[in-house]
């Protein structure tokens, strides 16, 4: 993480959470508390199975639908497990985390970087009843630009329900005068690119259309589009079956970046159209969560956005170094101790 704090914290006893689990899955229901004044509750109906994530990020509830929800012990206020009464406040032990939960409620989401505090952006969320989130977009009003689409992925919607449908548009959501259009792709040599793709979510009709906002694009070059960035698309899929969850952040750079101490323009010199810029790098940083290890690992691939073979660069690099080149403070959800220890390192043994 970009920020490193300390602080000590207690958290629920293990054991005592494991019990509650048990309970939960055969008859017992839960009660949760979010510190934004939310309040989500879960029948024991509606529970397949509840699993502890180590001692001090959270847990995740497994719903009988294959959805899965996550809850960060740094955002829950309460619990309360039905006919057992009321746990005590849990404690924080996250202080770089998303806090402008107002302007994007779904930012304590592990997926979620680091929101900008100041500027001038939009946050857009696209969901389904049926399959929850879709993802998540920070959209930079000034530089009419994503700056970041944030997912993820697990058993529940990697299903293959339905096929591409190819339905880009506009973004509702954003400000008419900042949001990018589709005349500002036509004839313009720039290939309309997915950062959350369309083959990452045929879980649903409704789904796949949601990847089709312009609000999840940017301009790329077809030969980066549909070659290096479509080969890497496909290992993430890969990589999202091998694992319990899958946390998905994909980008471009639209401002300086910092590279071997070097500060340089993130941005080619070409603009789309003779509006929207155009980045020189694409990146994505990955989260894996194993369940039967209970363990966290994390990869960040950093692209150059060619035209052609001559121009091709991939790398796998640490999330703190992402970091570094962006300025970007990646999973800062994370407690603080677990984030510094996922992000320094880089298993190549983890992202075969």
């Amino acid at each position: 993480m970009i920020i490193a704090l300390l602080g000590i914290v207690t958290m629920l006893a293990p054991s005592r959470a494991m019990a509650a689990a048990e309970q939960w899955k055969y008859g017992q229901g839960i009660s949760i508390t979010l510190k934004n004044g939310e309040n989500v509750n879960f029948s024991s109906e509606s529970i397949e199975q509840v699993i502890y994530v180590g001692e001090s990020i959270g847990f995740k509830v497994y719903l009988i639908n294959d959805r899965v929800v996550d809850f960060l012990y740094s955002q829950v206020s309460t619990v309360t497990y039905i006919g057992q009464g009321e746990e005590p406040p849990i404690p924080d032990n996250n202080l770089n985390k998303n806090t402008l939960l107002n302007k994007c409620p779904e930012a304590w989401r592990l997926e979620f970087p680091h929101m900008h505090e100041t500027g001038n952006q939009s946050y857009v969320t696209k969901r389904t009843n049926d399959f929850g989130i879709t993802y998540s977009a920070e959209w930079d009003n000034d530089l009419i630009a994503n700056r970041w689409s944030v997912y993820e992925m697990y058993a529940g919607n990697l299903l293959d329900n339905c096929s591409r449908k190819d339905d880009f548009k506009e973004d509702p959501e954003l400000p008419a005068a900042t949001r990018s259009t589709l005349a500002d792709y036509s004839s313009s040599g720039f290939s309309r690119g997915h950062l959350c793709p369309s083959a990452d979510r045929l879980c649903s009709t409704e789904q796949n259309k949601q990847t089709f906002f312009l609000s999840n694009m940017q301009p790329q070059y077809q030969f980066h589009n549909g070659g290096q960035w479509a080969v890497l698309e496909g290992k993430v899929r890969t990589w999202a079956e091998q694992c319990d969850t899958l946390y998905v952040v994909k980008a471009a750079t639209i401002g300086d970046v910092t590279i071997n101490g070097v500060t340089q323009t993130g941005l080619r010199p070409e603009l789309c159209n003779n509006r929207l810029i155009v980045p020189k790098y694409f990146y994505m940083a990955l989260m894996k969560y194993n369940k039967s290890t209970d363990t966290y690992s994390a990869v960040g691939i950093w692209t150059y956005h060619s035209k052609s073979s001559s121009e091709k660069i991939e790398q796998y690099i640490t999330i703190d170094e992402l970091e570094t080149r962006t300025g970007i403070d990646f999973f800062c959800n994370l407690p603080d101790d677990v984030e510094t220890e996922v992000e320094q390192i880089y298993n190549a043994n983890d992202w075969k």
